[in-house]
């Protein structure tokens, strides 16, 4: 326990900006992550190890998305699963640098299985879609689209914002971080992984479900809009 505790200590001064980070994530999943990464530490596990922990829940519900139908149980149950391969997402960068840094590769699978996560949800759900129509009401085939489209979004937006931040000009050394906007940390949070995974609670709810799920789809094509002419916008003043 004196280990865990002395980690906790070093991580609360080692945390990222919070700028661009929503509320969800700022107040809940990195504090979740940051207790992980402390018990991890103690344990002896690596940030890899770390990730494939993450990438075990992550894919533990959405097999269960697609596999089993329905029910307010298993809603629960894959959104547990989803909220802690999230919290354990946040925590492998935080040991990482509780242990003096992270690799390349490490940062390689993190970034690969955060892909390949959003891909198979999103996948997971149309296959759902499909299996139980008469559950979700979506036996018109026109709902088999609105996966296909909330996932070319979010796959889109996730490649988007992390080749943006590798073009973009780093910022000094020693130079102090920019203040986190209040505003847009409630802004982001439609769009918060950690929000989304929310919506997996209504999947007793059927056609609740669908609608919920639809509607956050609707609300990440407006954002990814926004973002793309923002990232551009920054990206015209680089001269390379």
């Amino acid at each position: 326990m004196a280990r865990v505790g002395a980690a906790l200590r070093e991580l609360r001064g080692a945390q990222k900006s919070a700028k661009g980070v929503s509320l969800y994530s700022r107040f809940v999943n990195r504090p979740a992550g940051r207790y992980l990464a402390a018990g991890s530490y103690a344990l002896g596990l690596t940030p890899n190890q770390v990730t494939l922990v993450s990438a075990a829940f992550s894919f533990a519900a959405v097999a269960a998305v697609a596999l089993a139908a329905p029910s307010w149980a298993m809603g629960a149950a894959v959104w547990a699963a989803l909220a802690v391969g999230f919290a354990f997402d946040s925590a492998d960068g935080q040991l990482a640098r509780l242990r003096g840094g992270g690799s390349a590769a490490g940062e390689w699978l993190d970034h690969v299985v955060d892909a390949a996560k959003l891909t198979a949800l999103h996948s997971c759900v149309l296959i759902a879609f499909f299996r139980f129509p008469d559950a979700y009401g979506t036996g018109a085939d026109g709902w088999l689209l609105v996966p296909l489209v909330f996932q070319f979004a979010a796959v889109v937006t996730f490649f988007g914002g992390l080749l943006t931040e590798k073009l973009k000009p780093k910022a000094a050394p020693g130079s102090p971080a920019a203040a986190p906007s209040s505003l847009r940390a409630v802004a982001l949070l439609p769009v918060d992984y950690g929000v989304f995974c929310l919506v997996f609670l209504l999947l007793g709810g059927g056609s609740l479900f669908r609608w919920a799920y639809a509607g956050l789809g609707a609300v990440a094509v407006l954002f990814l809009l926004a973002f793309l002419t923002k990232w551009f916008r920054e990206l015209s003043a680089v001269r390379r």
